[in-house]
């Protein structure tokens, strides 16, 4: 169980940089449904992603940081569930990109989940 949730935990690591640098990149206005966030909170969702993708995997270099990755995970569900319902609440009726956010919300709670069962036994 725990190879499994540290390769998740590098892949989301991974995705979640990425993120971040295409946040960077690319304004709100590229997701439509994504419009009503101010680009403010955009951007600062970058910041919060690139520390969020460095919590996931500073356990890798210094154990007494493992309380980091639940905390991490449970950043990235409520930005996943923050996208849900802002896509919801547009009006949009493509779902593609809410399935995928709910996706990668639901890997996140597993991670979460997991750590904090590996770490009560």
């Amino acid at each position: 169980m725990n190879v499994l949730l540290w390769v998740l935990q590098a892949l989301l690591a991974i995705h979640t940089a990425m993120g971040a640098v295409w946040k960077f990149t690319n304004s709100e206005q590229t997701v439509p449904s994504l419009s009503a966030i101010p680009h403010g909170a955009w951007l600062a969702l970058s910041v919060v992603e690139l520390l969020v993708a460095v919590a996931l995997i500073a356990p890798a270099a210094s154990r007494s940081l493992s309380n980091l990755v639940p905390i991490a995970a449970g950043c990235l569900v409520a930005e996943m569930l923050l996208f849900t319902v802002v896509h919801l609440s547009s009006g949009d009726g493509n779902h593609g990109q809410m399935i995928y956010w709910l996706v990668v919300a639901a890997l996140c709670a597993f991670v979460l989940y997991g750590r904090f069962a590996l770490e009560s036994h």
